[in-house]
């Protein structure tokens, strides 16, 4: 038996990741592959949060990180479900720390062929053609990358 295709979305959960969902799930179709889509939460946003929240008793980081991979997860799922719901094999995944470096941890660990990934994310000030982890994926990524760019809309 031969080896199943993966293919992998960065999905940040900005206006354009239901797109990026929803091209992944076609290519998915298309290719008879697994789907994982992969969300990370921003070291930055982190630690911006534990300073603000220092001296806050009643303030546990821990269970703020758990509150938001489970938001994520939710988040995440009703992407996959409102693109197809059961059509491909996927599933979601929520990492923490910088993300093109988790993302690059993330093709070790789930070895992906292929990696699909948006031109614009969250940010609508910096990196206005092409987003900073997009960018920086380019450079560095072990494996194709498809790039979505902002505002497309359409499928094959």
């Amino acid at each position: 038996m031969s080896p199943t295709f993966r293919i992998m979305a960065a999905v940040d959960l900005s206006d354009y990741s239901a797109t990026i969902v929803r091209y992944g799930v076609w290519l998915s179709k298309q290719l008879n592959a697994d789907l994982v889509l992969v969300n990370v939460i921003n070291q930055r946003d982190l630690d911006m949060v534990q300073r603000a929240m220092t001296g806050y008793e009643a303030f546990s980081f821990q269970n703020y990180l758990k509150t938001q991979i489970q938001d994520r997860k939710t988040s995440l799922n009703g992407l996959i479900e409102a693109a197809s719901p059961g059509a491909v094999k996927c599933r979601g995944l929520v990492l923490s720390g910088v993300p093109y470096r988790e993302l690059l941890a993330a093709i070790d660990v789930e070895k992906p062929n292929l990696m699909i990934v948006g031109t614009k994310g969250r940010s609508n000030l910096a990196d206005v053609v092409v987003g900073s982890t997009a960018r920086k994926m380019y450079r560095r990524s072990p494996i194709p990358l498809l790039t979505i760019p902002a505002g497309f809309n359409e499928l094959p």
